[in-house]
């Protein structure tokens, strides 16, 4: 009898988990559905100059994929997102990991972070396009780069400054190098920080994205955004808008993914 019962329950789990992912996904596509049917209906009314209806909205992407505009903008934006955030990703992990674990450098950066993370990076965008220029790629990455930065990095930091102490003695009990205990014990029990930084970060970025578009050399998605106000498409406008929300859910959609694969525990946590 207790054998069946044991045998039964990873089964009902199992179901009880897929029907608990099945409800969530009908309630969050309810959600939107019910916000755009209220849109659909109801913002024209509010204010037929701004709330374009849904279905305006979407009958203007073919309009510019058809003219080539928007692969060419996305193109454009995709490609300093890309690097921008590879920057920040890479400099967050390394600066967060190694002042998390060396007390001097903590005490060497924690000023400086604190001071460029409370400044608000908007502000940074004149001076970065002074230094760089405001013409090519460089400075809109920069400013990515900025944008992201800090979300990593402060997570990262924190993660590592409250690992367990008593995993830190087990390891050193057992004489393991400190390669093996960042490997080993430091970066799997930061990993939720980390995850959580990266999904701030890639809110952020894509923020300084469109806000370097518009201030420095307009280009890319930001670009399309400020020519559409500028003439009062604003169906048009709205495409722009509405590609870069679908980035940023397929991109933390693409870290939830991840944390899945190499961090299991964390969503069996949450169920």
């Amino acid at each position: 009898m207790k054998a069946e019962v044991a045998q039964a329950s990873p089964e009902v789990r199992q179901r009880g988990r897929r029907l608990l992912v099945g409800s969530d996904l009908a309630i969050r596509v309810a959600s939107v559905a019910l916000v755009l049917a209220t849109w659909e209906f109801f913002g024209p009314s509010l204010n037929p100059g701004i709330l374009k209806p849904p279905s305006a909205i979407l009958a203007a992407f073919p309009v510019l994929i058809g003219n080539g505009e928007l692969q060419l903008a996305l193109g454009q934006s995709l490609r300093v997102y890309a690097i921008g955030m590879a920057i920040a990703l890479l400099a967050g992990l390394v600066l967060g990991i190694a002042s998390g674990r060396a007390r001097v450098l903590y005490n060497v950066i924690d000023p400086w972070v604190s001071a460029l993370y409370s400044i608000p990076a908007v502000a940074l965008i004149p001076v970065i396009g002074v230094a760089l220029g405001y013409t090519g790629d460089l400075p809109r990455i920069a400013t990515v780069a900025l944008f992201g930065v800090f979300p990593i990095l402060i997570n990262t930091q924190q993660g590592v400054r409250n690992v367990d102490p008593g995993l830190l003695e087990v390891a050193r009990a057992f004489s393991s190098s400190e390669r093996r205990l960042w490997k080993d014990v430091v970066v799997p029990a930061a990993l939720p920080f980390i995850l959580a930084g990266v999904r701030l970060a890639i809110g952020r970025g894509l923020i300084g994205m469109i806000v370097a578009e518009f201030l420095i050399g307009l280009a890319g998605l930001g670009y399309l955004i400020i020519v559409y106000q500028n003439t009062f498409r604003i169906d048009r406008m709205f495409v722009p808008v509405i590609v870069v929300a679908v980035i940023g859910i397929g991109l933390m959609g693409f870290v939830q993914f991840i944390e899945g694969r190499v961090a299991p525990w964390l969503r069996r946590e949450q169920q």
